[in-house]
């Protein structure tokens, strides 16, 4: 399941969603496949539909290459309500990761130095596409048409991006993306170790209540303490 929106103006996000859906077409209609695996696109993702798709997750994915994602709540909510996490070390994941412990999470990808080190020596996406025979299928299938038979260009200017002006550096994290996934795969196969890293993830997450957020922005940023002062409740009168 995938869930996003695009502004209105964000040409590429709007062509990247077309692309979800279309894969969808074709994986959900495979006669090998098709009663085993689906791609739902999850329409106008709003907190209404979050509230009935989170508690059901059992696996968030928060992928954002490191640096790039400035935070994040929707994660920490998948976290409170059970979900495990594969992700970058990037956003909320970082504290999340720190909380629960490293053990606890699938993290891949590179660092924010790595990232950093990258943007000084050049990011190459060629050669990735080159090395790695499943990426280039997969590059291949969607530049040929495979997912559009009858619009085949349709989604050219996606692979134009991730070859040539791709600032997220998606193939870089790739392969250890998979690797990451294939550890997901294989603790999903045994659930009393998977649900003891649920309680976990669950029994860590304390430190993400909106009170303690509350409160450290009140000293920190507004430089205010709680009252001494007894408030009365709504149905007493006040001075």
């Amino acid at each position: 399941m995938i869930g996003g929106k695009a502004a209105p103006g964000y040409h590429m996000a709007k062509l990247i969603i077309r692309l979800i859906t279309a894969i969808g077409e074709v994986v959900n209609e495979d006669p090998m496949v098709g009663d085993r695996l689906k791609v739902i696109y999850l329409e106008n993702y709003r907190v209404s539909l979050a509230e009935k798709v989170i508690p059901a997750s059992d696996l968030s994915e928060q992928i954002s290459t490191a640096g790039t994602e400035a935070s994040g709540t929707g994660n920490m909510k998948f976290m409170l309500n059970g979900a495990l996490t594969i992700g970058t070390m990037d956003g909320a994941n970082v504290e999340m990761a720190e909380e629960a412990g490293m053990d606890n999470f699938f993290i891949f990808g590179m660092r924010v130095k790595d990232v950093d080190a990258m943007d000084a020596k050049g990011y190459n996406a060629q050669s990735y596409y080159d090395r790695l025979p499943e990426l280039k299928q997969a590059m291949d299938q969607i530049s040929g048409g495979f997912f559009s038979p009858n619009d085949r260009g349709l989604f050219g200017e996606i692979v134009n991006m991730l070859m040539h002006n791709d600032r997220f550096k998606v193939f870089a994290d790739y392969e250890d993306y998979i690797k990451c996934q294939d550890r997901v795969s294989a603790l999903y196969m045994n659930p009393k170790e998977w649900t003891k890293m649920v309680i976990k993830n669950i029994a860590t997450s304390g430190k993400f209540s909106s009170d303690r957020t509350i409160g450290e922005y009140a000293r920190q940023i507004w430089g205010v303490e709680p009252s001494k002062h007894k408030i009365p409740p709504p149905s007493e009168p006040r001075e």
